[in-house]
């Protein structure tokens, strides 16, 4: 260590860390170096209800977003209903069927009898009502996003300065967590649909711009150059090579676009979207675990359809172009979908008539009861009283009193000097002295709104999970790299996992170890573990083969295979999976304010669900930081410049 200045530097950082927690009395931030926030937002708030109705700003530019998104809304759930729940059956499953190919191949057969299963599942669950709210704000959406992320994706794959504009914007956004765009919308658009739609647009058209612009930066040299050869011009080289060329691409964009968007039309029931968010978010609120458990399930079945659906039609167009598709085919195809173009608009017409407008009341189960039932048994039979493991709820209660509360009482018995010297240290060891100013920055905005305690005790519950989060990522990463029997094990688990909604998974941990911070970082860790176990995993198997070639020649083990060099080489590739495991812990520790998680999180969801700009705008703002924070913390430079 002694040769070695950044060792010095970084344990010299912490040790002061550990002595003036130890000997400084009062640790919070000084209020001197605080500034109200509150009045002016509340003044903000005040000015915004009083002239909504006067204003240019809203008469000539926000009212006429509101009443697009609200009529566009209305328009598509109208149509929804007025088909009936027969139609709706039929013509997603016929959609599902064209989609993974219209023929008798087992991809187009499996969606299809997917399709089928979601929405008769969806309709015996007495979900109907609620589904096609969520599947009607969905459409509108997914073709706003798909529109926008287009859009932005040829401007980016096309133009270099473009490219250099937007990498930031998109950069910044993918470390926002989700909520992050529902408060400035609630401020100009008041709760309800306007606001939830503008913010899933916002949410999930940077995957698809992304993609896109790779898709296009990424076309084969070769096939541009004949296509230059042979006259074409800017235009012709863009619709008839590029764009066919980044269809793989821009198909996986739309597939992400797709899960953000239902991710967010679920999270966005804080602020009155409706559908089967406000059925969990109801439900959660009044401690109803079986109605929310089966808000849930309809959920994951919805998102598991617009998976698999999407995937098929990905796969298929990849086979089109691989293998070339026949006139003959081609034309089949085209019927099917003039065929669903044709049953669409017949059940528009006349589907009240041929069937009722939702799912028979007759041919549903309750099974909310049952639900309940088995929460309940797993609470006082699995809660405690296990003998010698105690239980899970024992066991949430002892994490939060010994790791929990002392990580919490540490960082608030820091003086805020020394926690700002330690960020700064550590920015500018794995970055560049902007990362250390971007931490300071993040750090005195949080205490200079007046929310150091509360910004400490959030970033305790981070800590936390992303301790947990990595340490999961890496040993069943490692299982999964390793051993071919587990990753076939592992493959369809964390597809289903990587398809929910944030909000479903914090039902069965309610069930199992009840409300509180524990539940929270419970469930952040199984939310956030998928990614950071397939990142670990790729980074692993694709180790350069011949130095694993060299190290087995030299006798080494397979212990010292791993340890001496997979994990080495692959150290950038698993702080990539640090990383992203820290934006997805920070959205869900948010999220998981609803079950009694606190601090900032709790402000953020109060603050939406009560239109309370005063109390959720500086909340929110707080916990961006952090996430900037954070971010830069983990992301070393050479990983930023490369990006």
């Amino acid at each position: 260590m002694a040769g070695n200045p950044r060792a010095l530097l970084l344990t010299a950082a912490v040790l002061l860390v550990v002595v003036s927690a130890s000997l400084t009395d009062s640790a919070g931030w000084p209020s001197a170096l605080t500034f109200d926030i509150e009045t002016p937002l509340t003044d903000l708030d005040n000015w915004l209800v009083d002239n909504r109705e006067t204003s240019p700003l809203f008469l000539y530019f926000l009212l006429h977003i509101s009443n697009f998104a609200d009529s566009s809304y209305d328009s598509i759930l109208e149509l929804l209903e007025s088909m009936g729940w027969i139609g709706v059956t039929l013509v997603g499953t016929l959609t599902a069927w064209a989609a993974g190919g219209s023929d008798l191949s087992r991809r187009a057969l499996r969606t299809a009898a997917t399709a089928l299963g979601v929405f008769v599942a969806c309709g015996v669950l007495d979900m109907w009502e609620p589904t096609m709210e969520t599947l009607a704000l969905m459409a509108v959406a997914v073709l706003c996003a798909a529109a926008v992320g287009l859009l932005l994706g040829l401007a980016s794959g096309l133009s270099d300065r473009c490219e250099r504009i937007l990498r930031p914007v998109f950069d910044t956004m993918q470390v926002m967590p989700a909520f992050a765009y529902l408060l400035p919308l609630v401020l100009m658009f008041g709760i309800g649909v306007p606001s939830a739609l503008i913010a899933t647009v916002i949410y999930a058209a940077p995957p698809m711009a992304r993609l896109t612009s790779l898709g296009l930066r990424g076309a084969d040299p070769a096939a541009l150059e004949a296509s230059t050869s042979l006259g074409s011009s800017a235009w012709q080289r863009l619709w008839t090579a590029r764009v066919p060329l980044a269809r793989k691409q821009m198909m996986l964009g739309l597939n992400q676009t797709i899960m953000m968007c239902l991710s967010m039309v679920v999270l966005a029931s804080l602020i009155g979207s409706g559908g089967l968010g406000d059925e969990i978010y109801q439900s959660l609120g009044s401690l109803d675990i079986g109605t929310a458990l089966t808000a849930g399930i309809a959920v994951v079945l919805v998102a598991v359809l617009l998976d698999r659906t999407t995937a098929a039609a990905g796969e298929r167009l990849d086979d089109s172009v691989a293998a070339g598709t026949s006139r003959m085919l081609a034309r089949v195809r085209l019927g099917v979908w003039g065929l669903v173009v044709a049953l669409f608009a017949l059940f528009a017409a006349v589907g009240t008539a041929i069937g009722e407008r939702f799912w028979p009341t007759a041919w549903t189960v309750d099974i909310t009861d049952s639900l309940q039932s088995a929460v309940d048994w797993c609470t006082d039979h699995l809660g405690s009283g296990i003998p010698v493991l105690g239980g899970t709820v024992t066991w949430a209660q002892g994490f939060t009193e010994h790791v929990l509360n002392p990580l919490r009482d540490g960082l608030t018995a820091t003086p805020w000097w020394a926690l700002a010297l330690l960020a700064a240290v550590i920015g500018w060891l794995v970055g560049t002295w902007r990362a250390a100013l971007t931490a300071l920055v993040s750090l005195g905005l949080a205490g200079s709104m007046g929310l150091w305690a509360k910004s400490m005790d959030t970033l305790s519950q981070v800590l936390a999970a992303l301790v947990l989060t990595v340490l999961v990522g890496l040993l069943v990463g490692v299982l999964s790299a390793r051993v071919d029997r587990a990753e076939r094990i592992l493959r369809p688990v964390l597809d289903t996992m990587q398809t929910m909604p944030q909000f479903v998974y914090l039902i069965p941990v309610i069930a199992l170890v009840g409300l509180g911070r524990t539940a929270g970082i419970i469930a952040a860790v199984i939310y956030a573990s998928p990614a950071v176990i397939r990142i670990t995993a790729q980074a692993l198997r694709h180790v350069d083969p011949a130095a694993m070639e060299a190290s087995r020649s030299l006798g080494a083990t397979g212990r010292q295979q791993l340890f001496q060099v997979q994990l080495p080489l692959a150290r950038k590739a698993l702080l990539v999976g640090v990383n992203q495991g820290v934006v997805l812990v920070l959205s869900m520790v948010v999220i998981a304010g609803l079950i009694g998680g606190g601090s900032l999180g709790y402000d953020v969801v109060q603050g939406l669900s009560k239109g309370n700009l005063a109390q959720g705008l500086p909340s929110g703002i707080a916990i961006v930081c952090l996430g900037i924070l954070l971010d830069r913390l983990t992301q070393p430079a050479h990983r930023r410049a490369r990006t």
